[in-house]
């Protein structure tokens, strides 16, 4: 598959996705960023907006196994991982598959879940296997968590670590729709007898690994290189924030940039790139001071300065083409 085929397929999931959520371009965008860029999406949202049809529409669209998780308070590691289970009938205990194991897995309500719990997630996020009893059990290839939490309720909940948000290559927002966006999503459910919406498969599951591995091909010129690391590294340096991006989210930050170019159809990355996909991709990297938060200053608005005062490089597009 070559960067016109991959801009070519992601169109068409985006496309069919389209026809059962209604939501704003940008955000299906940042999702596709996620599959893209081999990592994983977080959805900070009100509930009813459309979180759990989202994953479900995109796993289908990108024919894969789908499977739900929802994360309260009991739910055990094992709940989620898989257990050994005795067979009473050759005396050996036989590994039982939890319900992480399937290609797209909605972490539906992830701060709900106790730090153990969050614990062994971080691993499978990570790692991409999931340890039980010392042994350790490979996870499916394509592999991509959408986790989901809500914004507004914190009775009940475990705030996620920052060592497991930071595993997150994207957080985003569906957000309510326009009226116009309101009247359509009835007039849909007017023309159907189900109560949600369905797609059909526009890839399948050997697709989807080559698509993935297309970003990897896009080229990146030096200064563009360097403008990434600068802007990761002003996060750091800005009175308002405690903890700064990380190296793993600089990287992030490249990798998605890459998906971006490819969404758009390019073989090189711009700063355009860059400054369009950071703040999904920063922002929820970033620890602000306690004064900070005294303030109610907005991480995303720290980005949106950073971005503001580093130089943008001057890239010629034809030569980086050529």
């Amino acid at each position: 598959m070559d960067i016109d085929d991959a801009t070519a397929a992601c169109e068409a999931v985006h496309e069919t996705v389209s026809t059962a959520v209604i939501a704003d371009d940008r955000f299906l965008e940042r999702v596709l960023l996620g599959v893209l860029a081999r990592g994983h999406v977080l959805l900070e949202d009100v509930p009813g907006t459309g979180k759990t049809l989202t994953a479900r529409s995109v796993a289908t669209a990108l024919g894969l196994s789908f499977s739900r998780v929802q994360f309260t308070p009991d739910l055990l590691p094992t709940d989620v991982t898989g257990t050994n289970v005795f067979d009473e009938r050759d005396r050996t205990f036989e590994f039982s598959e939890g319900p992480i194991f399937a290609n797209v897995v909605l972490a539906d309500e992830i701060n709900r879940a106790p730090p153990k719990t969050q614990a062994a997630l971080l691993e499978a996020m990570e790692e991409r296997q999931v340890t039980v009893d010392g042994e350790t059990h490979a996870l499916p290839d394509p592999f991509f968590v959408i986790a989901t939490q809500n914004p507004v309720e914190s009775e009940g909940t475990f705030p996620l670590p920052e060592a497991q948000v930071d595993r997150f290559a994207v957080k985003t927002a569906i957000g309510y729709p326009d009226e116009a966006g309101e009247v359509e999503l009835l007039r849909r459910r007017v023309g159907r007898d189900a109560r949600s919406p369905s797609v059909d498969a526009v890839l399948d599951r050997d697709s989807v690994r080559e698509l993935r591995r297309v970003p990897e091909s896009v080229r990146v010129d030096d200064d563009v290189l360097r403008y990434i690391a600068a802007v990761s590294r002003a996060t750091r340096t800005d009175r308002r924030v405690d903890v700064g991006v990380s190296p793993r989210g600089t990287q992030r930050l490249l990798e998605t940039a890459r998906a971006q170019a490819i969404l758009t159809g390019r073989e090189f990355v711009t700063p355009d790139d860059v400054k369009r996909i950071a703040r999904p991709v920063l922002a929820h990297r970033l620890v602000l001071t306690p004064d900070a938060r005294v303030d109610d200053i907005d991480a995303a608005a720290v980005v949106d300065d950073v971005l503001d005062r580093v130089e943008v490089p001057t890239v010629d597009a034809e030569a980086v083409a050529e």
